[in-house]
């Protein structure tokens, strides 16, 4: 998930993602429908001033949602095109910031059509919503149909789920356009590709007058990034992000979170992210392994959570790690030596769930004898016993 994105989720909900992913700007997701036939509005990105006779419909191109509310999406009319641009710059603080000038679909009727990846069910879900839009978080229903796309019958199921909301030539339509969305999700190693508004043309046609495309990080490997998304992704990052990045993990700055935490891996840092909530904290940060990074960024980590450490707000720093097979005794060494380098700002509570085969030869009694040496109070080996002494710290 690009960094803007994972930000905005982690301090809206706490447990969204369960890993990195890349999301594309609308004009890149929208070309990526165009080359799989899909009907979308003519349009061009613009970098400079729109000519001052274009009409139609300006949009930021921004990686974050909820453009309409914002006022980033406005429609103007022949001669107003440059003074509206100008103003949604200006809103966003940024005088070359691109926008997408795209003709004004006639409209009959606006959907909300979905296809994600179901991680839970391990399936591809198609998402409808009758009446689609800004305010399709408010819809009244939502329909839903797990698919696999090349399956016999998959079309038939889908037609099903959208007839109990969508009249039944309409259903066809979009079943058929939704079963398209599908296949290209599967073969653009998409995690998400949402069209809201997904209009409908007073002669029934279906135009995706929005493109919202979440690509998997782990298929980055064999897909290039297409420019415009990369530069708002790269323009997005704070300079401790890109640093981070720069050094080989992810950072994402949780604004007002009072515990500067440190740990390696989606999965560890979401429920350390979760714990911290449930004992009244709030984290200051979140880390996660860049794919295809170095084995080792502890020390990198450890570094830049102290620089976090040293505002006001934050309380304590919470470092937590998990050894199945490599050596507890070198990691403790390391953090040992992290720590003599750079003493923490602030008290700094640490935790190791170690396996069998790290603890051969060096038992976890040492190990928290050799980081008392270094500091360390207390050293504590299950996440939950950690997050109340954290706790206990950040709301004395």
């Amino acid at each position: 998930m690009n960094t803007a994105t994972r930000r905005g989720k982690l301090a809206r909900t706490g447990s969204v993602i369960t890993g990195a992913s890349v999301r594309l700007a609308e004009h890149d997701g929208k070309a990526l429908l165009a080359r799989h036939g899909v009907p979308i509005p003519r349009g061009a990105l613009l970098h400079g001033a729109p000519p001052a006779d274009a009409a139609g419909v300006l949009k930021a191109q921004v990686l974050e949602g909820g453009r309409g509310r914002r006022g980033l999406v406005r429609r103007a009319a022949p001669g107003e095109a440059p003074a509206i641009a100008a103003a949604i710059r200006a809103a966003l603080g940024d005088a070359a910031a691109p926008l997408l000038l795209e003709e004004e679909v006639p409209m009959a009727r606006e959907l909300y059509l979905a296809a994600r990846v179901d991680g839970t069910a391990q399936r591809i879900e198609i998402l409808c919503a009758p009446e689609g839009g800004v305010e399709v978080e408010q819809a009244a229903m939502l329909l839903r149909c797990g698919i696999e796309p090349e399956a016999a019958g998959a079309l038939e199921s889908l037609y099903a789920a959208l007839r109990r909301g969508l009249p039944p030539d309409l259903a066809a339509r979009v079943a058929r356009f939704g079963l398209r969305l599908a296949r290209i999700l599967r073969a653009e190693d998409l995690e998400l590709l949402e069209v809201n508004p997904l209009g409908v043309l007073a002669d029934g046609r279906l135009v995706a007058c929005d493109a919202k495309a979440v690509r998997d990080d782990a298929a980055q490997h064999r897909r290039d990034s297409p420019a415009l998304s990369a530069t708002l992704e790269d323009a997005a990052l704070t300079p401790l992000e890109r640093r981070a990045r720069d050094q080989g993990f992810h950072l994402v700055e949780l604004p007002g979170g009072t515990v500067a935490m440190v740990t390696a891996g989606a999965g560890l840092g979401m429920l350390m992210l979760d714990l911290l909530a449930d004992a009244g904290c709030t984290a200051a940060c979140f880390m996660d392994n860049l794919n295809g990074g170095p084995a080792e960024t502890m020390p990198e980590r450890l570094a830049l959570g102290f620089e976090i450490a040293r505002r006001p707000e934050v309380k304590a720093v919470m470092f937590f790690t998990t050894i199945a097979s490599r050596g507890l005794e070198g990691r403790v060494a390391a953090i040992a030596a992290a720590l003599r380098d750079t003493p923490p700002p602030k008290p700094f509570l640490a935790g190791i769930a170690a396996g069998h085969a790290a603890l051969r030869g060096y038992p976890l009694d040492q190990a928290r004898a050799d980081l008392a040496a270094a500091g360390v109070t207390a050293l504590h080996d299950t996440p939950q016993d950690l997050v109340r002494a954290v706790a206990a710290v950040a709301q004395a």
